[in-house]
């Protein structure tokens, strides 16, 4: 059985493999309905999102519909300005078919004008703050992308109580020693605050660079099965982090596979097998 755990200080108990649904961004139906159907089935009780996604939101809606208080729903927001988020938020709101959503996320805030603007007086996390308040959202995050991202998230914590962070977390760009060491710089501001870590790129093998395309993610992914076994038990023993599922369905049956069968981290031996075997570099340098 995958586990769950404490999500931050919200009182929620979310599994500790998170749905990413950027998956659905641009799937079938069909396909949407059977990975949400694994959903069920593994027990995952947490979905993350945005209107970015494509047609995620709608796709996630008439489960919501189905299974009421099944999941705790987070979606995102890459609007900087207060007008343009608070237009958002409600949008989601309607697209996701809900009153109200769990927690509302400031989407890949990373860039240095942006962050001010977000932050700053006529910004989203004002429209974020706000909807709060009329009940519209019970929690706020924030999520970013690339190698300033640690920094810029425990800037973000500084200025502002945020309930989550969301970030890359694998292996091999952990082998980065000024990225490990400004993700750790945050994961003990999280820590301390008891704020939810949550996790990117669990999979991320490589960047294509040239190579065709064969999956859905902009990042050649993991996909064997011995090889996702390592690299989701490594991320699970970690104790305090939760994984978010890759952007490709066609693996998240392997994926949660890997997790309901989560004993123990790899060794570090192990690990450097895998990224021998796999030529596995880090996304970010």
């Amino acid at each position: 059985m995958i586990e769950r755990a404490p999500f931050g200080a919200t009182g929620h108990e979310s599994s500790r493999v998170i749905f990413g649904a950027a998956a659905l961004g641009r799937v079938s139906k069909g396909d949407a309905d059977r990975a949400l159907d694994l959903l069920l089935e593994h027990r995952i009780n947490h979905i993350d999102v945005a209107a970015d996604y494509g047609d995620a939101e709608l796709r996630i809606a008439p489960w919501l519909r189905r299974h009421p208080g099944t999941f705790f729903v987070a979606t995102k927001t890459s609007e900087r300005t207060y007008r343009a988020a608070r237009e958002g938020i409600r949008r989601s709101l309607e697209r996701l078919g809900v009153d109200r959503l769990d927690m509302i996320q400031l989407h890949n805030l990373v860039d240095v004008i942006e962050w001010e603007t977000a932050l700053g007086a006529g910004g989203a996390l004002e429209a974020a703050i706000e909807a709060r308040e009329e009940g519209l959202v019970r929690f706020i995050g924030v999520t970013g992308h690339g190698l300033s991202v640690p920094e810029m998230h425990r800037r973000s914590l500084e200025r502002f109580p945020f309930d989550s962070v969301l970030l890359p977390y694998n292996h091999v760009q952990m082998q980065d020693s000024r990225y490990a060491e400004t993700f750790e710089a945050v994961a003990a501001v999280c820590a301390e605050r008891n704020v939810a870590l949550q996790t990117i790129k669990s999979l991320a093998r490589r960047r294509w660079d040239g190579r065709k395309a064969t999956a859905a993610t902009w990042y050649e992914p993991l996909r064997e099965q011995d090889d996702i076994d390592l690299a989701v038990h490594w991320l699970l023993g970690r104790p305090e982090a939760f994984l978010l599922t890759t952007g490709d369905v066609e693996l998240l049956p392997r994926l949660l596979d890997a997790a309901e069968r989560f004993e123990r981290r790899p060794s570090d031996e192990e690990m450097a097998g895998l990224v021998a075997r796999q030529d596995a570099t880090p996304l970010f340098v």
